[in-house]
């Protein structure tokens, strides 16, 4: 496949891309700053505003699917914010132009409504990342995209590549799962076409 990654110096753009060359794919990573990757056989590395549609479209023209793991530097993400939601605008329109129409994207699993002491305080922790990232969902179901929403719980470094997946819910059992295990759910879907147009939920592979 020919994958066109956004966010791929990012924690799970770096799993994301170390997993679709090791599964042979070709993949285009359009990033804002292209030194910060070092050059692979299969990797295009394109330098860019992630909210430049015209230059996201351009790119992203002839790719089997879109994935997207921006995110917010964590300091940033504890402030009011439409930044999400305005990746999530561009990449749909740039997607339209470009005639792409398969999109794999990473929320988070606050945005469920889990019971527990836990659950709410980082509710109220990410109140103002939430509100972002449920605007930036809500831009991407309102498309004609085939999407797919990965939820993931809170995200941990490790190479563990295990997930487990529930289509509108959080898998019970694991409050933290790895940035590759993230990335392998994003791949294993856009590959096998699965989760088309569900919202999932992510937890660690059963122990």
């Amino acid at each position: 496949m020919k994958l066109f990654l956004l966010g791929a110096t990012g924690r799970t753009g770096t799993h994301i891309l170390d997993l679709a060359r090791a599964h042979g794919h070709e993949v285009t990573a359009f990033v804002r700053s292209p030194h910060k990757l070092a050059a692979a056989p299969g990797v295009r590395v394109i330098g860019g505003d992630p909210l430049d549609r015209d230059a996201l479209a351009a790119a992203m023209a002839g790719h089997d699917a879109v994935l997207s793991a921006l995110g917010l530097p964590p300091r940033q993400a504890l402030r009011p914010s439409t930044r999400m939601t305005e990746f999530g605008a561009t990449t749909v329109a740039a997607m339209a132009l470009a005639g792409v129409r398969r999109l794999g994207i990473v929320s988070a699993a606050v945005l469920f409504p889990e019971k527990g002491a836990i659950f709410a305080f980082f509710r109220w922790f990410l109140r103002h990342h939430a509100r972002d990232l449920r605007a930036m969902e809500e831009v991407v179901r309102a498309s004609d995209l085939e999407w797919t929403i990965a939820r993931p719980p809170r995200l941990t470094g490790g190479r563990d590549e295990g997930f487990r997946a529930a289509a509108g819910k959080l898998p019970s059992g694991g409050l933290a799962m790895t940035f590759r295990s993230v990335a392998a759910f994003l791949l294993d879907a856009v590959e096998k076409h699965a989760h088309v147009d569900e919202i999932v939920g992510l937890a660690p592979a059963a122990s």
